[in-house]
């Protein structure tokens, strides 16, 4: 079996996989003030519950991070944890890859992201992320990433709002009925959720757009994925899939090519 560990600035996903099956998946709160050995205790006691030995079950570790502070942390958790080496999604890895990446710089979940839609699909897409930010990344039918866009996540814009303001209470991210509130919880789900609704199409709408001009792309599939992926799901068909874990399988898949080189 294989553990993917996806990093991410409010959630860790930890996920044990075997072949491309996923077979378990815990959820860890991140936390820059914990160490490594603290981490490799929370990681080891998600086995225990299963009533699995990580040293005996998993083959090998792959950890994608956007929190670099917590890369080496759990690069040390891990090898407590396996006691094996793991492997860490980096640019030094990129060649391997079936997908051309622009830049270096570019985050390790959305490298994971474009790989998954890109192998699954292979042709031209747009992966979807809800997380802390909310990320569209355009992969040519090439496996060339034609870009990216970044905006607020939709928790990110949620809390913003409420800790900028004093009467505005927080209230359950879900489509409302109408546009037209006539409450206050309904005014901000209207806002705010369709207001989102309207970035994510009108963007989405504008990559295609740009990918037919610019490379001949005429069919450009698009898949949703992060937590909140399921919040805008119901209330809009620019999704051709959704699937709440691609990024981790994106991490699993990092692994196995990196594995075969």
């Amino acid at each position: 079996m294989t553990l993917a560990i996806d990093i991410g600035n409010t959630n860790i996903d930890v996920a044990l996989f075997e072949g491309e099956k996923l077979a378990r998946m815990w959820r860890i709160f991140t936390d820059v003030r914990r160490t490594g050995d603290e981490y490799a205790s929370i990681m080891r006691s998600f086995f225990r519950s299963e009533e699995l030995d990580a040293k005996e079950i998993v083959e090998s570790t792959t950890i994608s991070s956007v929190v670099p502070s917590l890369t080496d942390s759990f690069v040390h958790a891990a090898k407590i944890l396996t006691g094996k080496d793991s492997v860490t999604v980096s640019s030094a890895h990129f060649d391997a890859l079936p997908i051309k990446i622009p830049t270096a710089e570019m985050g390790s979940d959305l490298v994971c992201d474009a790989l998954e839609a890109f192998s699954r699909t292979r042709s031209a897409c747009i992966t979807v992320d809800f997380g802390t930010a909310l990320t569209f990344t355009a992969v040519r039918s090439t496996g060339e990433i034609a870009g990216v866009a970044i905006a607020p996540g939709l928790s990110t814009a949620m809390n913003s709002l409420f800790s900028s303001t004093a009467q505005l209470p927080q209230v359950p991210l879900e489509v409302p009925k109408s546009a037209l509130g006539l409450n206050t919880t309904h005014c901000i789900q209207s806002g705010v959720i369709l207001g989102y609704k309207g970035l994510i199409e009108s963007l989405i709408t504008k990559m295609k757009e740009e990918m037919s001009e610019k490379y001949g792309e005429k069919s450009v599939k698009v898949i949703a994925t992060g937590g909140l992926s399921s919040v805008l799901s119901s209330a809009t068909d620019i999704f051709d899939e959704v699937d709440r874990y691609l990024t981790v399988s994106g991490v699993r898949r990092f692994g196995e090519i990196v594995a075969k080189k």
